[in-house]
């Protein structure tokens, strides 16, 4: 598969003090490549997820969900291939059975251990394969991070990762998160598979609160397709071994710069998938502004980013603006047609319910052909703000999935 043209370099990730990955293969497809991910945490690390909203998740969902309710781990296993996704029985036997054999390995609670997995659905998870993968990732040396990225990643062009720091009580801690994810993104809570590893030493109470936060502004705010995934995961694991005084609530020295960089963190790492969205050209930011409220605002974003008709026309570098009008109208949103503005760009197009005076499609002609193309919509009804990301429709994203199985 052709890498992505929005694609960008793997960025030189450190090693996070308690957190050891590992790869290994354990042919879950017939592929020349490792698909199987094994990250070991020292005791004592805490954990926070956001899971997906979908009706019909993956027993790893299911398994993390309850997991996390005890907020601690020392353990992550990412098959890639096969999602083990509306397996029944079977695919609950195959995680407990993951689990069990970690837990053993590590002398810790099979609840310590998160599982997740992701590929074709509706294909149980072999365990044989699966126990065998983890043999051999046992015995494997630690990797790279971007060993590990690879490892999890399906359709995904390019290996995604990022990170950033910052000062909590006197103490500099690390961020770095790793991502897969290319088609299939438009989460309730989250995109496909991602883990953020911290030394920081953060409560699993706090750590949930940052995260969903996070979350919120970042991950739901990103769509390639409009399609929720059975098996969307975020997971943020702190070992605690940077010494920094722990972070347990709001008010806490430190509380603010580490939901501020964990939030960077985030965005970066939802803006990787939509660069590397199936067949995509183009990165697109729809901002809304001026809506009754920002529940409303998202939603007017997301119709205009999930929009077949405004993501082809970006595509084909046309400046149809018209089509931005028929996703604000179809969004079920409160809109007055006369107060609503659009911009390309830095170009205003529209304003008041019709196109600007001398309207000159040029500067928005030169805008659409760059990769970044910004999208802005005024309803001029009130204070409601929202952002929205997503990339262009094109005809690579059909090949891509026409024949997914194969």
């Amino acid at each position: 598969m052709d890498r992505s043209p929005l694609a960008r370099p793997f960025p030189a990730l450190p090693a996070i003090a308690g957190v050891t990955p590992r790869v290994a293969r354990a042919g879950y497809k017939p592929w020349e490549r490792n698909d199987l991910t094994f990250i070991t945490l020292d005791p004592g690390t805490t954990v926070a997820g956001v899971l997906t909203q979908s009706k019909c998740p993956s027993p790893e969902v299911e398994w993390c969900r309850a997991a996390l309710i005890l907020g601690e781990a020392r353990a992550v296993v990412v098959n890639a291939g096969n999602a083990n996704a509306f397996t029944g029985g079977r695919g609950r036997a195959a995680v407990e059975a993951i689990a069990a054999k970690v837990a053993g390995a590590l002398a810790c609670r099979p609840s310590d251990v998160f599982v997740s997995s992701t590929g074709v659905i509706g294909v149980p998870l072999p365990i044989d394969k699966a126990e065998a993968g983890l043999d051999a990732a046992f015995a494997a040396a630690p990797c790279s991070w971007e060993d590990a990225t690879n490892t999890i990643g399906t359709t995904d062009t390019f290996a995604k990762g990022a990170m950033t720091t910052a000062v909590l009580g006197g103490r500099t801690v690390t961020l770095v998160g790793i991502i897969k994810g290319s088609g299939m993104i438009a989460p309730d809570m989250a995109t496909m598979l991602g883990y953020i590893f911290t030394d920081a030493a953060v409560s699993a109470e706090f750590l949930q609160v940052t995260l969903g936060e996070a979350n919120r502004a970042t991950f739901s705010c990103i769509t390639v397709d409009s399609d929720t995934s059975t098996s969307d995961s975020v997971l943020a694991f702190a070992t605690g071994k940077a010494g920094n005084p722990p972070l347990t609530g709001a008010e806490d020295d430190g509380a603010g710069a580490f939901r501020a960089a964990l939030g960077d963190l985030c965005r970066q790492l939802a803006h990787l998938v939509v660069r590397d969205g199936e067949g995509a050209t183009k990165f697109i930011e729809v901002a809304v502004t001026g809506a009754e409220s920002d529940r409303s605002a998202h939603r007017i974003a997301l119709s205009i980013a999930n929009s077949p008709l405004v993501k082809t026309a970006i595509a084909g570098e046309d400046a149809n603006w018209g089509r931005v009008v028929m996703a604000v109208g179809k969004a079920g949103e409160p809109a007055e047609r006369d107060l609503l503005a659009i911009r390309f760009g830095d170009t205003q197009v529209a304003r008041e319910g019709l196109a600007v005076t001398g309207y000159d499609e040029t500067p928005v002609a030169a805008h659409l052909k760059g990769q970044d193309i910004e999208i802005g919509v005024d309803l001029g009804l009130g204070d409601g703000v929202a952002t929205m990301w997503t990339c262009d429709l094109t005809h690579g994203y059909i090949s891509i999935n026409a024949d997914y199985r194969s």
